[in-house]
């Protein structure tokens, strides 16, 4: 059986895609960007059994971006076919309802770094190296890691970083305000990643779901645009049975069991 480039497992609740190239160290060809957007639609549209994703690597390396053995073969024309690739299945990840997670394995440069900035939250091992360097290679970044980084850390910062192709640590990186956290080693990045992933969990669904919208929608308006999006995500939560059950659940002085529904 063919190996697949990009893997989905089921833990519960919980999703993780890994990307599955370490040979190439997870760099992204034509196929490895098809294959992940096909895995990213299958969990939206799995919105009541996938509540929480993990997005992670296997080997040593998280994504060392574009694969550039594939970009010498490419002409124009597929060139800019893969970065319209990379750009909406970066988008499409952004996009999901449910909560995502990096849990950033290795070094990731380029587009590997533009997907961790497309999860909602990064965690790193202290050893991990990253950094938008495509200005160094001709290009800049193409996946949204100028708009993203930038909206991030700020212009000024963002700029430090792309202008100069500098690759930081996982350190620099939370410094910056990149990272949520940084680990020692794998067992502490799984437990932290997980940790997240569970504290999400014991919340209900679609009210996290309606609650990520609303920031992100609302990132970048005015307050009183951010707050008719606030309104409008409220209203979808009022006739949710668990609504009802967590106020069942607050005077019978117990747990609420959240459906999604």
């Amino acid at each position: 059986m063919e190996q697949q480039t990009v893997t989905l497992e089921r833990d519960g609740h919980i999703a993780t895609i890994k990307l599955n190239r370490p040979n190439a160290l997870n760099a992204f060809n034509y196929e490895t960007l098809v294959r992940l957007g096909e895995i990213i639609e299958t969990i939206e549209q799995q919105m009541k059994e996938i509540r929480v994703v993990i997005v992670t690597a296997e080997g040593r390396a998280f994504c060392a971006g574009a694969d550039l053995k594939e970009r010498r073969t490419l002409n124009e024309q597929q060139v800019r076919r893969n970065v319209r690739k990379i750009r909406d299945v970066f988008s499409a990840l952004e996009r999901i309802p449910q909560p995502t997670i990096a849990a950033i394995n290795g070094f990731a440069f380029g587009g590997g770094f533009e997907l961790a900035l497309a999860c909602d939250f990064r965690y790193a091992l202290q050893e991990a190296k990253m950094g938008l360097t495509e200005v160094s290679l001709g290009i800049i970044p193409g996946a949204g890691g100028t708009q993203r980084l930038s909206k991030l850390i700020g212009p000024s910062r963002a700029k430090e970083l792309i202008l100069t192709a500098k690759k930081i640590c996982a350190t620099e990186a939370f410094e910056y305000g990149i990272l949520n956290g940084v680990a020692e080693n794998f067992e502490q990045l799984n437990a932290k990643v997980q940790s997240m992933a569970n504290d999400i969990l014991a919340n209900a669904p679609l009210a996290v779901y309606q609650a990520k919208y609303s920031i992100d929608k609302g990132t970048g308006v005015d307050l009183q645009t951010g707050l008719d999006i606030e309104s409008k995500a409220y209203e979808v939560i009022i006739p949710t049975k668990d609504r009802v059950e967590a106020l069942e659940a607050f005077s019978a002085k117990r747990k609420p069991i959240f459906q999604g529904e």
